[in-house]
C-alpha cells in the first residue's frame, strides 16, 4: 500500500468529521452553547488540514496521468509529459511534507497556546541558573517564531536563577512544537561559583501543557482553596506591600499553583486558575493517551517529564537529545535556534505514526 493510499484512509475520517462539524455549527440550537466555541475551533483546525490535502491528492492524480502518458504510444504527448513530470514530482514531494504531519496529527490540542513550566532540579543554585538559561533559550526561540510571550509566574533564587518559572507562548505551532520539550534536562559545566574548575551536573524539568479555556474544562469552586498573599522575591527582596499574589490549591489532588507577577490580584487569580486548569487537563490527557495505546509511552512526543530527554554539555560545546541519539551545536541552541532538533523529532514521530498505521 502506497503512502497516498494510507493517507487517503486517514483523511476520509477527517472529511467525515468535517461534515459533522459543519452540520453542528449550522444548528441554531447549538449556537451559544458552552460547546459551540470548541466546535468552531475544531472545524477551523480541520479546514487547515484538509486544504493542503486536496492539493496533495490532486497532484497525485495528475502525476499518475502523466506517467500513463509517458508509457503511452503517442510520441508528442509522451515528450510533453516527460518534460513536465519532474517539476510536478518535485512539487508533490514538497506538498507531501507540508501536509503529512497535519494529516497524521492525533492531538486535538496541537493548535493551542503552550504553557511552559520550568523547575530547577538537583544542583542547588547552579540548577536554578540552568533553569534560567532554558527559559532564555525558549524565549529567544519564541521571538524567532514571532510568538507572543506572557510571563505568568516566577520564583527567583539568591543568585538570580529561577527556582520555577511559568510562561505562555501564543502563536502558530506553539504547543505543536513545544510539547516535545517536556521532560528532564541536564547540564554539565563549570559553575560560576566553582573555584577549582570542576565540572558539575545539574538538572531542571520542563512541563509543557496546552492552554485550556474555561468552557472546555470547568473547575469546581468548592474544590478550590484560594488564598491572597504578598508577593515574594529572592531573600525577601522585591516584596509588594499589597496582597496581590494568589495561591490556588486543588483539594482533591493537592495540586498548588501561584501567580504574583501582576500588580492586579484579579489578573493573578485568572492566571492561577488558567495554570491549574491546564495542569488538571494534562493529567487527563496523559491518561487518555495511555488508554489509547501503551505504545504512546514510548513515542517521541509523549511528554513524560520524568524521562531525561537532553544533556547540555558545555566543555564539549554540544547538546545531545537522548530520544534521537543525535548531538547539536550548543552555541546555536543557546541562541534559540531549536528548529534542527524539532525537525528531527517531528521526523521521528512521523515515521512512528506511519509505522503504526
Amino acid at each position: 500500500m502506497s503512502l497516498v493510499d494510507v493517507l487517503r484512509g486517514r483523511v476520509d475520517l477527517l472529511e467525515s468529521r468535517h461534515k459533522e462539524l459543519e452540520t453542528a455549527v449550522s444548528d441554531p440550537e447549538k449556537v451559544g452553547t458552552p460547546q459551540y466555541p470548541g466546535l468552531l475551533r475544531e472545524l477551523g483546525t480541520l479546514q487547515k488540514t484538509l486544504q493542503p490535502w486536496r492539493e496533495y491528492t490532486a497532484l497525485a492524480d495528475e502525476i499518475e496521468e502523466m506517467r500513463e502518458l509517458v508509457s503511452g504510444k503517442d510520441a508528442e504527448m509522451k515528450e510533453l509529459a516527460e518534460a513536465e513530470l519532474p517539476e510536478m514530482e518535485a512539487r508533490f514531494a514538497v506538498v507531501e511534507q507540508q501536509i503529512l504531519d497535519l494529516v497524521l496529527e492525533d492531538d486535538p490540542d496541537a493548535d493551542k497556546p503552550a504553557l511552559i513550566e520550568i523547575r530547577a532540579g538537583a544542583g542547588g543554585d547552579e540548577a536554578a541558573l540552568f533553569a534560567r538559561d532554558i527559559a532564555g533559550i525558549y524565549q529567544k526561540f519564541a521571538l524567532i517564531k514571532g510568538w507572543q510571550v506572557e510571563l505568568m509566574d516566577v520564583s527567583e533564587s539568591e543568585m538570580g536563577g529561577f527556582k520555577e518559572i511559568v510562561f505562555k507562548f501564543t502563536g502558530d505551532g506553539a504547543f505543536r512544537l513545544m510539547r516535545y520539550e517536556s521532560g528532564g534536562h541536564r547540564v554539565q559545566r563549570v559553575p560560576a561559583t566553582e573555584t577549582q574548575g570542576r565540572i558539575h551536573t545539574s538538572a531542571a524539568t520542563v512541563a509543557v501543557m496546552p492552554e485550556v479555556e474555561a468552557l472546555d474544562f470547568e473547575l469546581d469552586e468548592e474544590e478550590l482553596e484560594i488564598t491572597a498573599m504578598r508577593s515574594s522575591g529572592p531573600g525577601g527582596q522585591h516584596v509588594n506591600k499589597t496582597s496581590s499574589a494568589i495561591r490556588v490549591i486543588h483539594l482533591p489532588t493537592g495540586l498548588q499553583v501561584k501567580c504574583q507577577e501582576d500588580k492586579s490580584q484579579l489578573r493573578n487569580k485568572a492566571r492561577a486558575l488558567d495554570l491549574l486548569r491546564a495542569k488538571l487537563y494534562e493529567i487527563e490527557r496523559i491518561k487518555r493517551a495511555e488508554e489509547r495505546s501503551e505504545m504512546r509511552r514510548t513515542q517521541v512526543g509523549s511528554g513524560d517529564r520524568s524521562m531525561r530527554i537532553r544533556t547540555y554539555n558545555y566543555p564539549q560545546n554540544r547538546v545531545t537529545d537522548h530520544r534521537l541519539g543525535e548531538s547539536f551545536s550548543l552555541e546555536k541552541i543557546t541562541e534559540g535556534l531549536l528548529d534542527p532538533i524539532f525537525d528531527s523529532l517531528i521526523a521521528a514521530d512521523r515515521e512512528e505514526k506511519l509505522a503504526n498505521l
